[in-house]
């Protein structure tokens, strides 16, 4: 009887955020809808020439600031702050399981018909290092560097986001303070004195709302999908590692299984805690 293949999962999903969309909608909608309870108006907070003062000051500043690869990769990876790209690392953790399996039965080099099925670049270019008979020192010395690599590019395009939310509430300022000089130069006609000045904070307005609103949200949900990648590529090259050291698939399987249920663990052992705590004065007073 032929032996039978570990079957190909597929590691990744990509699907909308949500989160992200639903958040943005509701910022918007409590601001506009804030303004309109007020008796405002939507034409209020409507300024082209200062939505061109924000964005425009605030895209050179970030230009003069960042490198021109760093500003490249946070134009790609704006897809990222609205695309969920994740790995499902129970399905990880099977396809490792299932080429341990394999390779304790039929020596690691049994692997390389299996390498072409592999989805997960990652996980084919680690496992495609084992079988090619890389010491494990050095297979994990360049995967690491890989992902140490990949983590500093993505981070960049994250750092681009921040400091265009340090930049745009300034840049706001400016152009309310533009908007005043003009106000100050027509003195004459107070009619219009109170409306100048209304115009004139539009600006601020923006600055602050593009930065605490979109910026500073997309460069944390940024690091939020770099912190979720690492750790997906940590978990297949402790698995390929282990399946290099030979180690049982059952021992690799409560091995890898850590990374899916930390966060329940420390609850766990928090809550541990705190009842071994309620007990010990209780038996201090047996």
């Amino acid at each position: 009887m032929a032996e039978a293949k570990p079957q190909k999962s597929k590691l990744r999903s990509t699907k909308p955020d949500f989160a992200s969309l639903a958040g943005l909608a509701l910022a918007l909608g409590a601001i506009i809808g804030g303004l309109l309870m007020e008796k405002g108006s939507i034409s209020d907070i409507t300024q082209v020439s200062a939505a061109i003062i924000v964005l425009g000051g605030t895209l050179g500043a970030v230009m003069l600031t960042s490198p021109f690869g760093a500003l490249i990769g946070a134009i790609g990876g704006l897809k990222d702050v609205f695309l969920e790209n994740t790995v499902n690392l129970e399905a990880a953790i099977e396809e490792v399981i299932g080429y341990a399996t394999k390779a304790r039965k039929s020596s690691i080099i049994s692997l390389e018909e299996d390498l072409g099925n592999i989805s997960d670049p990652f996980l084919k270019k680690a496992l495609t290092l084992a079988v090619d008979g890389t010491d494990i020192q050095e297979l994990r010395a360049m995967m690491e560097l890989e992902v140490y690599q990949s983590e500093k590019h993505a981070e960049a395009a994250a750092k681009v986001f921040e400091s265009a939310g340090g930049y745009s509430p300034t840049v706001g300022i400016i152009g309310a303070v533009m908007g005043l000089i003009q106000v100050m130069k027509h003195l004459e006609d107070i009619s219009e004195v109170g409306r100048g000045i209304a115009v004139a904070f539009v600006a601020t307005v923006y600055g602050v709302a593009v930065a605490n609103l979109f910026f500073l949200p997309a460069a944390n949900k940024l690091k939020a999908r770099i912190h979720a990648e690492v750790q997906a590529k940590e978990l297949m090259l402790d698995g390929v590692s282990s399946i290099l050291e030979g180690m049982n698939p059952k021992l690799i399987r409560v091995k890898l299984e850590a990374y899916v249920h930390s966060k329940s663990s420390k609850k766990k052992d928090k809550a541990g805690a705190q009842t071994s705590g309620a007990e010990e004065p209780a038996a201090a007073g047996g």
